[in-house]
Parts: structure tokens; sequence; C-alpha cells
């Protein structure tokens, strides 16, 4: 068995398991300014709460590809699934509280 230079197993699944709590983290912090920003008795902020989910899912969209690849060209498999997993979701989640306004 040749030993290559790839990072044990271990390793990866410690890192992808800090991804994933600084990933949650953002995602609820995102959240949480979501609701805020569209936040109004009168509805007048709906327009400025969608503009603020566009451009979420635009950013995590691309940190997903971003992290997620460059961890992948790294040979870091896990923490590239974690990232492009838990980051692809909550683009997904802002794609749909955009289109839902």
């Amino acid at each position: 068995m040749r030993r290559g230079k790839e990072p044990s197993t271990g390793r990866q699944v410690v890192m992808g398991a800090a991804l994933l709590v600084s990933d949650v983290v953002v995602i609820a912090g995102l959240l949480f300014g979501h609701g805020i920003t569209g936040w109004s008795d009168d509805g007048s902020n709906a327009l400025e709460a969608q503009m603020f989910a566009w451009r979420t899912t635009w950013y995590l969209a691309g940190g997903a590809v971003l992290t997620g690849g460059g961890l992948l060209a790294f040979r870091w498999r896990i923490p590239s699934a974690v990232q492009i997993i838990v980051l692809g979701i909550g683009a997904l989640k802002f794609h749909a509280l955009a289109a839902a306004h």
C-alpha cells in the first residue's frame, strides 16, 4: 500500500465538523438579518428584504463553489462536500425566500 499526499480522514472529519458549525452560524445570522430587514407592520420593507435574500443567495452559492471547489482541489473531500451541501442548501433557502416575496 502506497501512502499518498492526501490528508488523513480524521483531519478531514474534524475540519468538516468545524466548517459545519461555522456555516450554520453564518446562515442563522443571515436568516436573522433577513427577518430584521423585512420586519415592518405595514410591509414597506418587503422589496428591501427580497433584495437582501437575492444577494445572500448569490453570496452563499458563490461561497459553496469557491470554498468547496478549493478544498476539493486540495483533495479534502469530506470538508468540500460539507461546504457544497450546507452552503448550497442555504442558498436554496434564501432563493425560496426571495421568490416568495
